[in-house]
């Protein structure tokens, strides 16, 4: 690998403490959770945060000559064993505050990744960024769907007059 620019190493850097912490706390919640498709689903990203720790520290390294790539969701799956866990006895309790600060801290590394990509000067580690912020939001619409399923979110409506009232707004300016 080239060097790098010193703001690409920068926001790796800040980029491998933020993975420590959420992949940690993904170890602590796979104990916690009763609901099998929950637990597989932190269990994959867990994993999968843990191929993009390996990509950054293969991005930093300066010594790396191979080809560095972010491995797909699919691949990471396949490698992923089957889980067989204790689970602890609350555990159906935090279902619900679990997927949706699970949810959260997707959609945070997300957000994280894409702005740090626009940012990012070399154009590997940017598009590696780019997909890395691509699987979190998989991960996100994968919560959002437990949520959706378990009537744990309240999205408000706005009125159809509301609506109608600011597209008029808007229209006449343009």
């Amino acid at each position: 690998m080239a060097i790098l620019p010193a703001i690409d190493l920068g926001l790796m850097a800040e980029h491998l403490a933020a993975h420590q912490g959420a992949i940690q706390k993904f170890r602590v919640y796979e104990h916690n959770v009763s609901d099998p498709k929950l637990r597989e689903i932190i269990h994959l990203q867990k994993n999968v945060m843990l191929e993009h720790v390996k990509v950054m520290l293969a991005f930093i390294n300066p010594n790396t000559t191979n080809k560095i790539e972010v491995p797909s969701i699919e691949s990471v799956k396949q490698q992923q064993e089957a889980l067989q866990m204790k689970v602890s006895p609350e555990s159906s309790y935090n279902n619900k505050w679990i997927t949706l600060e699970a949810h959260s801290t997707a959609k945070n590394m997300s957000n994280l990744n894409y702005v740090s990509a626009l940012m990012m000067k070399n154009q590997q580690v940017r598009n590696a960024h780019l997909e890395m912020a691509l699987q979190q939001l998989k991960f996100q619409e994968e919560y959002e769907r437990i949520i959706n399923v378990n009537g744990w979110s309240y999205i408000p409506k706005a009125t159809k007059e509301e609506q109608l009232k600011t597209y008029q707004q808007f229209l006449q300016q343009y």
